[in-house]
């Protein structure tokens, strides 16, 4: 049995994230977990130009998702922190680097590391 490249784990790990929150969100459709696939389809090629990125590919697969969820249903993952105003989606931060979080830009608070929504009921200060 061969093992499985960096490049590769680095994809299965992003997709496992990314399916939890979700999963966590009860937003985990068929037709949602195929937006998780082709992000990891156009990923799996920028990681294979530049096999450094390929830390950052949980975050990119997340802000993938993120925008297509909005094109075709709307603010996805909403955020749990703010109770009052417009709900608002959470941000993926940093945009590009390793670590993601989602993260509530009004309050200014990391809500959870990708892939752990469903295991964080509040946020911190960041």
């Amino acid at each position: 049995m061969n093992p499985i490249s960096p490049l590769e784990q680095a994809l299965h790990a992003a997709r496992a994230l990314v399916l939890a929150d979700l999963v966590a969100g009860e937003v985990a459709e068929p037709d949602v977990v195929s937006l998780v696939e082709e992000s990891v389809v156009q990923r799996r090629w920028w990681v294979e130009q530049w096999p450094e990125g390929a830390e950052f590919v949980a975050g990119l697969v997340a802000q993938d998702v993120q925008d297509a969820l909005l094109e075709r249903y709307g603010r996805w993952p909403l955020c749990p922190v703010c109770g009052s105003g417009d709900p608002h989606a959470l941000d993926v931060e940093p945009e590009l680097g390793p670590d993601p979080h989602w993260v509530c830009g009004k309050a200014g608070v990391k809500v959870a590391a990708v892939g752990s929504l469903g295991a964080t009921p509040g946020g911190t200060s960041s």
